[in-house]
């Protein structure tokens, strides 16, 4: 990737710092959000590149054509990671939308940004789905920092929040779905301290993940067209 441009600068506070990304591929302007996280967070994420629970440096949200068509889109992620000079391991997603068309929220001192793509939507318990078939990169792409660590557990727990507040927002912005079949979340937590005790719980009534479910409401609130 070239042309990184960075974003409004975000207040001192902020854990996301996004930057802008911009290149050419196959004759189309593609773009690109890029959070250079640096050292000192677990990851936990669904996403192609660098899914699973582990420690990360950096997320990246590309975008895609329409017609993507690469079956090593891991690979893909880890070039334009290189390219946009992304160090160590880190976490790659992809989506079709325009990534500068993002929603961003934060609460308590948790922060989210998403985009969203729903060309593909369904619900996620379809009587047709589960074929072999191609599923095209329409994509809901959710990032969420906490400042706070947490436990394994309270990282997948985590996922599950966000996913929730997720469906609660297509539906409040008026769409009939769950979402699409390639939606991805990463979550950040700080890695503790030495002496430090993870936070054990992030359902949507403890009080990071209560937090964690309004950020990325209001996040994907914003990045959904509205419904018809």
């Amino acid at each position: 990737m070239t042309a990184a441009i960075p974003l409004p600068r975000p207040a001192a506070t902020e854990l996301l710092t996004v930057e802008r990304l911009s290149r050419v591929e196959d004759g189309e302007r593609l773009h690109g959000l890029l959070w250079r996280a640096g050292e000192g967070w677990r990851m936990v994420s669904s996403a192609v590149l660098g899914g699973g629970i582990g420690t990360r440096t950096f997320v990246l949200n590309a975008q895609v054509a329409h017609g993507y068509r690469r079956t090593d889109p891991d690979r893909h992620l880890a070039e334009l990671a290189r390219a946009a000079g992304a160090d160590g391991p880190g976490v790659g997603l992809m989506t079709a939308a325009d990534v500068r068309a993002h929603g961003r929220a934060r609460d308590g001192g948790v922060e989210a940004f998403a985009t969203a793509g729903l060309g593909v939507r369904g619900w996620a318990a379809s009587p047709v789905a589960g074929s072999d078939a191609d599923a095209r990169p329409g994509t809901v792409n959710i990032v969420v920092a906490l400042p706070v660590a947490l436990s394994d557990a309270a990282l997948v727990n985590a996922v599950a929040t966000a996913t929730e507040a997720k469906v609660q927002a297509l539906l409040d912005a008026g769409h009939d779905c769950s979402g699409t079949p390639t939606d991805a979340v990463c979550v950040a937590a700080r890695s503790p301290l030495p002496g430090d005790e993870a936070h054990a719980f992030a359902g949507p009534r403890s009080l990071w993940g209560a937090r964690l479910a309004r950020a990325v409401h209001r996040a994907v609130r914003d990045a959904a067209p509205a419904g018809v």
